[in-house]
């Protein structure tokens, strides 16, 4: 369902800037771009209310706008200018790399200016700065340089929704006093989340299945097997509550030992300093006996490092300080020996069952309730699972789950490629929110956003659209689908699955994208009545002709009267509405009908537009295709006539001399079959390409590549025979997204339509493959031509193609 891509890179000249136009905020003013660059210095963001230029410069730009500069000074400082002024300049703060992509994300706030670093947005804060007299019209985002290249990739913008709360509470503001009840409860379980680490289980007897009996008062203190196991020897048997005596050893030493492990620091008066050491070496925890041994060594050599009677404070090297974190790599614990410990089950204390799968896993409860409060909560709180060792689960995915316990015991994210990718994700999504596993929830997020495809969308929008935690993937898939509403509404059926509150909210979109109305309208008809395949409208209008709207639409017969109004149907063509008013759908849906009447007053009279001026219905959507429609044969409306000036930019030049195009023939490029040729404005009297065998058969063929960044929903398109009789009778016109895999635009067999030398001949695209948006485009022959002495010379002088292009 998710399709692996290579990641995009995107590299910027020096004094250069990459304006995208899907790289904007969509609230103006607020927003948040997430991100990774590679750079030696200088990594700058623009933001302005309009898109600038590839030669734009920040330092040249008289227009508001804020910029972000990230390594500035040959990579020592962090800057803000504020309309090409310098408003903030610190050192040693948000640093760039030359080494390795590094992530940020920076947000903008109604003035108030976060920055942050890491994979994971509205986390890691390395600095804020307030506007006090904020720009609240900046809304696209440029990608800049200084002196030097810099590579950027991941590039997405996010809505803003609650995450500025988080970020209002860093910020010394007299005014401010806080968020409302339920925005503090947000915050408040975050904290308490943020403070939930292994420190937590130091000396508890939660989760423990063992403990040891130290010094002569015989003290009990509880501890974990699987942790101790994964950090040193302690050759424990498979009792279930082991005891380990140590006579020898004092509480405080203990204490010491355990909390090294479980915290990564800890502190030991300066003469229980060896008995530290001594406990270390006899379990070996190899990491705190090289620590005891070196400052032991210290001490010796110079005993003035050391008062007398003080504690001594004792780090791991790895840990994070002042910061708790349920993974345990900034710990003194093997990562390596707990997925052995893992594997093998060995100190395994609870056995997981899935109904209609059996055992499943058999993992450590202090593992489970480290990662996940719901499972702490199960082992504690008196439930059947607190006192078995037996767990019962359903509706879970078996792959799944025992993926979530493998990033427990590693965390890190490794899914196996024997099941499908984006199922796995999704269901591990699903699991980390039903067990409170906040990393593993972050991490899948993350991936899905990465490997987002169009494939994919509509699958993921059926899961998440339920999920409160997931609203961010869930904005993303929106905004995908709106923007690329011909290509979700035509490629697939999947949509029709898609609920009322997604299906609306998409509808609604204030970033829906379209070619006409005309595929607003179809979509709705389409989900309305839950189609089984793609038609046009003309199809619904036949088969209520014959039936009810109860009927047809069923249990969504409601919901064609709430999505309707979504249709601006003044948008429309006058011919295409008279054509509706006489529908059946007109006469049986009588919303449909009113709408159709006002559209049409509108059009005829000015008449009937709502008193609110701004009323959406008779407003025109966004739409990234430029129409190139057909006119006549040889016309200058085409697509590949507007590559030739430079879309729009200059006199026209043939776009193959220029680059903007490319074109290939199944021959080798010779007198007669020169590419240049079919794109030029001057007639060939010869000009063919020949065969070759492919799979076994004669093939002749034309391919033509609009570009990387250029897609065309191709409608109409127009050949010209040369001045040979070898006329075509069977050929097809295909499409591609990557020159491999065709679809058949347009099929001829047996057409005549050319008969004569140097003619123009033209054919529409019907739907829906007209709506399918390619980069390729191939006529191909299937068969042989009139001409019987060389019957696959494929001999065509012109071609030109027609339709939406992006």
């Amino acid at each position: 369902m998710i399709e692996k891509k290579q990641k995009k890179f995107l590299t910027v000249a020096p004094f250069e800037c990459a304006w995208r136009k899907d790289l904007r905020f969509r609230e103006a003013g607020r927003g948040c771009v997430a991100f990774e660059a590679f750079a030696h210095n200088d990594v700058t963001l623009v933001f302005r209310e309009s898109v600038g230029s590839q030669h734009y410069h920040y330092k040249r730009d008289n227009s508001p706008h804020y910029t972000v500069i990230l390594g500035s000074h040959r990579n020592r400082r962090l800057k803000i200018e504020v309309d090409g002024k310098t408003v903030v300049d610190v050192a040693g703060i948000g640093l760039c790399c030359s080494s390795a992509f590094q992530s940020y994300w920076i947000s903008i706030y109604d003035g108030l200016i976060s920055i942050g670093k890491g994979r994971y947005p509205f986390q890691n804060l390395v600095f804020q700065w307030l506007d006090s007299n904020p720009n609240c019209s900046v809304q696209y985002v440029g990608l800049s340089s200084w002196d030097k290249h810099v590579g950027y990739r991941n590039v997405n913008v996010l809505p803003l929704t609650h995450n500025h709360i988080s970020l209002w509470q860093h910020v010394d503001y007299g005014e401010y006093e806080g968020g409302e009840d339920g925005e503090e409860d947000l915050e408040d379980e975050y904290v308490s989340y943020e403070k939930w680490g292994l420190e937590n289980f130091v000396e508890s007897w939660e989760l423990s299945d063992m403990f040891f009996i130290v010094g002569l008062e015989e003290r009990a203190v509880p501890a974990h097997k699987v942790i101790l196991g994964a950090s040193g020897n302690f050759s424990f048997t498979s009792a279930d509550k082991e005891v380990v005596q140590l006579p020898g050893v004092t509480y405080p030493v203990l204490h010491a030992f355990l909390q090294y492990i479980y915290t990564g620091q800890t502190q030991i008066p300066e003469s229980q300093l060896v008995s530290l050491r001594a406990l270390s070496l006899q379990f070996e925890v190899v990491p705190l006996l090289n620590q005891c041994e070196e400052i032991i060594e210290r001490f010796k050599l110079n005993k003035k490092l050391f008062d007398s009677g003080k504690n001594v404070e004792i780090s791991y090297p790895n840990a994070w300080p002042h910061c708790c974190t349920s993974f345990l790599s900034g710990l003194p614990v093997s990562m390596l020996r707990l997925k052995e410990l893992h594997f093998t089950g060995k100190y395994c204390d609870v056995d997981i069952y899935i109904e209609g799968h059996g055992l499943v896993a058999r993992p450590h409860r202090i593992i489970l309730g480290l990662w996940s409060a719901p499972f702490a909560k199960m082992f504690t709180n008196g439930m059947s699972e607190s006192i078995s060792s037996k767990v019962c689960l359903r509706d879970v995915s078996p792959q799944a789950f025992n993926a979530m316990l493998e990033f427990m015991y590693s965390g890190k994210l490794d899914i196996d490629d024997t099941m499908d990718t984006g199922t796995l994700l999704l269901q591990l999504l699903l699991l980390a929110d039903q067990f409170g596993v906040a990393l593993l929830h972050q991490e899948c997020c993350k991936t899905l956003l990465e490997c987002l495809s169009e494939d994919s969308v509509c699958p993921i929008l059926q899961v998440v659209s339920s999920v409160l935690s997931c609203k961010l993937i869930e904005e993303t898939c929106l905004r995908k689908f709106s923007t690329h509403f011909d290509y979700y509404t035509t490629a697939s059926i999947d949509f029709i699955l898609l609920d009322q509150t997604t299906f609306s909210s998409i509808i609604q979109h204030p970033d829906l994208t379209v070619t006409s109305e005309e595929r607003v309208l179809n979509a709705i008809l389409l989900w309305c009545m839950q189609a089984k395949e793609l038609h046009g409208w003309e199809v619904v209008d036949e088969l209520i002709t014959y039936s009810t709207p109860e009927l047809l639409f069923r249990e969504r017969l409601h919901s064609v009267i709430d999505l309707l109004p979504f249709i601006r149907f003044p948008l429309l063509p006058y011919p295409l509405l008279k054509k509706l008013e006489k529908s059946s759908l007109s006469r049986q849906i009588p919303v449909f009908d009113d709408l159709v009447k006002e559209a049409i007053n509108y059009v005829e009279f000015g008449l009937a537009r709502p008193e609110n001026d701004q009323c959406a219905r008779f407003q025109h959507r966004r739409s990234s295709f430029k129409e190139l429609q057909y006119i006549c044969d040889g016309d200058s409306n085409g697509v590949l006539h507007f590559a030739g000036t430079s879309y729009g930019e200059h006199q026209w030049v043939n776009p193959i001399l220029a680059k903007r195009i490319t074109i290939t023939a199944s021959s080798p490029t010779s007198r007669h079959t020169d590419p240049k040729v079919l794109v030029s404005r001057t007639y060939q009297g010869t000009s063919f390409t020949g065969p070759r065998v492919e799979d076994g058969k004669n093939c002749s063929w034309w391919t033509v590549d609009i570009g990387e960044d250029h897609q065309l929903m191709c409608n109409y398109y127009t050949l010209r025979q040369d001045g040979s009789r070898a006329y075509i009778r069977f050929w097809n016109l295909q499409g591609s997204l990557d020159g491999k895999a065709w679809t058949n635009l347009r099929v001829h067999e047996n057409d005549q339509t050319m008969c004569k030398p140097g003619q123009y001949a033209s054919w529409p695209i019907m739907a829906p493959n007209a709506l399918l948006p390619f980069r390729f485009f191939r006529v191909i022959l299937t068969g042989p031509t009139s001409d019987a002495s060389n019957p696959w010379n494929f001999c065509i002088c012109f071609l030109e193609l027609y339709g939406y292009f992006h």
